[in-house]
């Protein structure tokens, strides 16, 4: 499952034009002032210089980390920028009920992953997914970590997959699919400013044309969930897209992610030292690692087989959930991740086939 809004061009500023003072005796001031006001109000509008059309979003790729642009190209203001997660995380191909939520509260994880769209989805149903259960597990002080598994790779690997692949036209399909997760997303009341993480599986390493196609896919859906105010994130598995990804940031590539989600199993956190990415892509609070995958845990007599993560990135803002816990930054989960350890580059890197 995984950017930096660029310096905004400033609007050219309009000022009035300068007022030419007339020659009046000091008697006479007075008698004609108010009339003059009238008439000086009346025209400086007509005066003034035409206004200047505001220039056009900049498409450059944004940095990790930035404020997510509006839909009117502008910043996103202060009081909904992300809000930031730093501790460990699990995702599950269903949302667990809220009773499991609430007995995982025992858990070493402060966050959940959650499936909320897309037609490439392995449980499409998500029964328990719903305004009301978001708002509960956040007011439980769960973070949210929502993953949008839509078109495909034309190459990818897991047969389950390929149903689901980009068709002829990326760029559009990329579009429109971002205009479906941001719906869904707020269906769920999942507020703008809030990252929606772009689930691109495992894809045959070298076929040129099939990562061009992704690629535009990509850079699409970023464009557009990023025009609709929400921050664009991406996962995949290390040796393929995020590979790629990242020699599009180093060629100064526009529309790409704003948070970077790798796959590689290492059976422990490693964010700060994957091999693939430069050290300082994608930094500060923009990376997660899911460093082991289809594990089973049991807590409190609940049972999932989950993926683990570590997290230093934004996670949801809500717009649904109840006053006080979602406004304000959340604290580090209280159970850290450990500090990260050497990646091995042996080490096997896979996207799993994702939910």
């Amino acid at each position: 499952m995984s950017t930096s809004t660029p310096p905004r061009p400033r609007s050219a500023t309009t000022s009035a034009p300068a007022r030419s003072r007339s020659a009046l005796p000091l008697a006479g001031v007075r008698a004609v002032a108010f009339a003059l006001m009238a008439a000086v109000a009346g025209t400086a509008l007509l005066d003034a210089p035409a206004p200047t059309a505001a220039p056009p979003p900049t498409t450059a790729a944004p940095a990790p980390g930035a404020p997510a642009p509006t839909a009117s190209g502008s910043t996103v203001s202060a009081a909904s920028t992300p809000v930031h997660f730093t501790g460990k995380a699990f995702d599950t191909c269903e949302a667990p009920s809220v009773e499991t939520m609430r007995a995982w509260r025992g858990s070493p994880y402060g966050a959940v992953g959650i499936y909320f769209g897309g037609r490439g989805r392995g449980c499409p149903g998500q029964r328990e997914l719903n305004p009301g259960w978001v708002s509960s597990v956040q007011a439980m002080g769960w973070r949210l970590l929502p993953v949008f598994v839509g078109s495909q790779a034309p190459c990818v690997e897991a047969p389950a997959k390929k149903p689901f692949a980009i068709g002829s036209d990326p760029w559009g399909q990329g579009t429109r699919e971002a205009g479906d997760a941001v719906r869904a997303a707020r269906a769920l009341g999942l507020g703008t400013s809030s990252p929606l993480y772009l689930d691109i599986e495992a894809y045959r390493r070298g076929d040129a044309q099939c990562a061009a196609t992704t690629l535009s896919f990509v850079r699409a859906w970023n464009r557009e969930v990023r025009r609709l105010g929400y921050l664009p994130g991406f996962y995949s598995s290390t040796d393929t897209g995020v590979r790629d990804i990242e020699a599009q940031r180093r060629a100064g590539t526009a529309d790409l992610p704003a948070v970077m989600w790798f796959a590689r199993w290492l059976g422990k956190p490693a964010l700060a030292t994957e091999p693939t990415l430069a050290p300082a892509a994608w930094t500060p609070h923009a990376r997660i690692h899911q460093y082991a995958g289809n594990v089973t845990e049991s807590y409190g007599g609940h049972r999932l087989v989950i993926d683990r993560n570590a997290v230093d990135a934004p996670v949801a803002r809500l717009t649904t959930a109840r006053a006080g816990s979602s406004s304000a930054e959340p604290a580090s989960a209280t159970s850290a991740f450990a500090a990260p350890t050497p990646s091995v580059h042996s080490a096997v890197s896979r996207a799993p086939a994702r939910p």
